[in-house]
């Protein structure tokens, strides 16, 4: 594995003193979201020229790091067409600006049908889905055009909220520049995390082609949900997943989530330990 973090999950401080934090506790690559680490610098549009992504890159490229992904968590399932033609805008200024930082993919989940972002009902509906997907295809055909993998995050509370939705995208928008982004916690709400396992096998038959990188965190029931948490600190079993891992994605970017500075590392070698302890 390549093991990483999301980025604005390190200690306080720049952006080239969080990348220094990561590369101190261990990570080897980092999920980069601008608009939540670049506070010192604006990340709209128009700011995303090659000098900046040059910069960007040499810090990386400095501290040995990749930048795994490049994250734009923006709802394409937004119905205001207004607000929608701005989204795809910035989602096209992140794939332009990904093809010259040399970013493993452009990241995103894959919204409600509002203007709100709110999960609702109507999610998981065929509408929705065809909302998205019309949206989606644009975005798709300039990451084409530009050479970049665009890779949507399936959630149990989105429109793509579970294996055999994301498979329905991936047959109808047919891109090889269209891939997923696994988070097996993701997946999971508090009526289905007792079928943990069944849900990541079941991602792994249908989706694990077409699987470009993977978002690691843990969890633990609560009342009437489930709780995120570190790896390590919960209930979530990995052994398909790393399996997975150790078997056919060799160096594929695994980045952790929900942690904290005072737990990252732990959460890290509870992850290399399992890898290692993983017998195939």
């Amino acid at each position: 594995m390549n093991l990483g973090i999301r980025l604005h999950d390190t200690k306080e401080g720049t952006f080239e003193e969080r990348i220094g934090f990561a590369k101190e506790q261990g990570f080897n690559c980092g999920h980069l979201a601008l608009y939540q680490m670049l506070k010192e610098f604006p990340c709209d549009p128009a700011a995303l020229t090659p000098g900046y992504a040059m910069y960007i890159k040499n810090v990386f490229a400095k501290n040995n790091m990749d930048i795994a992904v490049l994250g734009c968590y923006l709802n394409l399932a937004n119905p205001d067409a207004a607000e929608m033609a701005d989204i795809q805008k910035r989602y096209m200024a992140h794939i332009r600006f990904a093809s010259l930082l040399g970013a493993g993919v452009v990241g995103t989940e894959t919204g409600c049908p509002n203007k709100e972002y709110k999960p609702v009902p109507e999610n998981k509906t065929d509408a929705a889905l065809a909302l998205f997907i019309k949206n989606l295809k644009p975005v798709v055909q300039y990451a084409e055009k530009m050479g970049v993998i665009v890779a949507i995050e399936p959630v149990a509370t989105h429109i793509v909220y579970d294996p055999k939705t994301a498979r329905r995208v991936l047959d109808a928008v047919k891109s090889p520049n269209l891939g997923i982004i696994f988070d097996p916690v993701n997946l999971l709400d508090f009526h289905n995390y007792k079928q943990q396992k069944e849900i990541c096998k079941e991602a792994i038959e249908l989706l694990g082609d077409d699987i470009m990188m993977i978002h690691i965190k843990d969890f633990l029931p609560a009342i009437g949900h489930i709780e995120s948490v570190p790896a390590g600190f919960g209930v979530m079993d990995y052994s398909d997943i790393i399996r997975f891992i150790k078997t056919r994605k060799p160096h594929i970017h695994v980045t952790l989530e929900d942690t904290k500075p005072d737990n990252a590392v732990a959460a890290r070698k509870h992850m290399e330990r399992l890898y290692d302890e993983c017998e195939v």
